[in-house]
């Protein structure tokens, strides 16, 4: 192989909190007081010249909450599917789980799925931000919980499933789990040609040696980035693999016997409309 794998990266998780403060809590804690005593206070302010002082506080206070509510503003806008593309800037949210973010249907009933900004790493690979991805999906796709215990392994980000066409799962794993040399902002094309990152990683995705189980691969470019496709079966399941930041993203759509005889278009549709944003 020539380059070393790591079990682990051994790197601590961070989390990064931010308390937020009731915005009653900023306020005076009462209300009451006679309509005589605050005309003397703010008497009293207007003769020592502090009055325009906490004006100035206050129209300082109002303008920060102001940048608040438009912070909350493009968050919701962000997981509610937007069409834009992404933020200049990739950040670790604090939100954890399932986060609504798919789009509505398209003229094909097709819906896309963009990971949430603020959605955190989760389990097991929360150290460092995820550069969003989306992929399409037909209608009746939803996402289905992953857990902590999830037995796919604890770098699986993100699950969907169709009872009537299949399910599919997202791993976005280190690189430093591959090689430690890749920096930080890593390509597909670093990690190795398509047949090596096959044999190292398809294992995870299949439970088994992928030794003549590789139906076909294939690299395709988007926006200047390269990604491996592979068909493999049995079991039958179609890889799309891309690298992006500190990240290998393997993306993975999967069906029984019958679905992919059934439904093996839409599977590869979705396969294919795989991105890192």
């Amino acid at each position: 192989m020539g380059t070393s794998l790591l079990a682990s990266c051994g790197l601590p998780w961070r989390y990064h909190q931010q308390r937020i403060v009731p915005y009653n809590h900023l306020l005076g804690h009462s209300s009451q007081g006679s309509l005589s005593s605050r005309a003397k206070v703010t008497a009293e302010f207007r003769e020592s010249g502090s009055l325009d002082g906490e004006n100035e506080k206050s129209s300082g206070f109002l303008k920060r909450r102001s940048v608040l509510v438009s912070g909350v503003s493009l968050v919701s806008t962000s997981v509610m599917g937007s069409g834009r593309e992404g933020l200049a800037v990739v950040k670790q949210g604090l939100l954890a789980g399932r986060i609504p973010g798919l789009s509505e249907p398209d003229e094909q009933g097709w819906r896309t799925y963009r990971r949430p900004d603020d959605k955190s790493g989760g389990h097991g690979v929360g150290w460092s931000p995820i550069i969003p991805y989306l992929f399409s999906v037909p209608q009746g796709w939803e996402e289905v919980p992953v857990s902590i215990a999830d037995l796919g392994g604890t770098e699986i980000d993100l699950r969907f499933g169709s009872s009537k066409e299949g399910r599919l799962f997202v791993i976005v794993a280190p690189v430093l789990r591959f090689a430690d040399n890749l920096g930080t902002d890593a390509t597909i094309e670093q990690i190795g040609p398509p047949d090596k990152v096959i044999n190292a990683f398809g294992p995870e995705v299949i439970g088994e040696n992928v030794e003549g189980k590789v139906l076909s691969m294939n690299v395709a470019e988007h926006s200047g980035r390269k990604y491996y496709q592979y068909e493999l079966e049995p079991p039958h399941v179609l890889i799309t693999a891309t690298a992006a930041g500190n990240r290998l993203y393997l993306f993975n759509v999967t069906g029984s016997g019958l679905q992919w005889k059934r439904h093996y278009q839409d599977l590869k549709k979705i396969a294919e409309s795989f991105r890192v944003v």
